[in-house]
């Protein structure tokens, strides 16, 4: 199951407007760094964040883009780390919530994951990423009991063509 974050130019929060607002400037360091993570350029983009970040630690579209390439360069826990302190300091943001339950749920925290989608849906209730992915994480979690419920009983034909179901709606997924 994958769960999908939201890419980090997306974040539309009136905390980051004030930021870019303050220092228009600054625009141009994202567009960068978010060029260099396009091209998967993972190291130049991690110096360039962490740059922008040593005058600015507390700039949360740069630490949400630095948790993007921590992810890139394979550095899982240094990206959990990031979002989860992204969490404590913004709780208000559903973007950094959204994008941690994506990291839980590859790893198989899914309790994990779940709560953090639920916080993103507080945070904010029309966020379509986060509702997909609370669905998506849902639709895993019952695919699990139906294949345990055929592992229990496997002559039982319901369980099985539920969880070869659900199996084909997880895998049909484009992204």
């Amino acid at each position: 199951m994958v769960l999908h974050p939201v890419r980090p130019l997306r974040c539309a929060v009136l905390a980051i407007v004030c930021w870019l607002s303050a220092a228009p400037a600054w625009a141009d360091v994202y567009a960068d760094v978010q060029r260099l993570v396009g091209r998967q350029e993972w190291d130049k983009a991690q110096t360039l964040a962490k740059q922008h970040l040593s005058s600015r630690a507390q700039d949360p579209q740069m630490r949400l883009l630095l948790s993007r390439i921590q992810e890139g360069l394979g550095q899982i826990d240094a990206a959990t780390a990031t979002l989860l302190e992204l969490t404590l300091t913004f709780p208000e943001l559903a973007e950094p919530h959204n994008n941690l339950a994506a990291l839980y749920a590859q790893a198989g925290r899914y309790d994990d994951a779940l709560a953090c989608l639920n916080r993103a849906i507080l945070a904010r209730p029309d966020y379509a990423t986060a509702l997909e992915n609370l669905g998506d994480l849902h639709a895993a979690l019952a695919k699990q009991a139906y294949d345990r419920s055929v592992k229990a009983a496997p002559d039982a034909p319901r369980p099985r063509s539920k969880a070869q179901a659900l199996g084909q709606i997880l895998q049909a997924d484009p992204r």
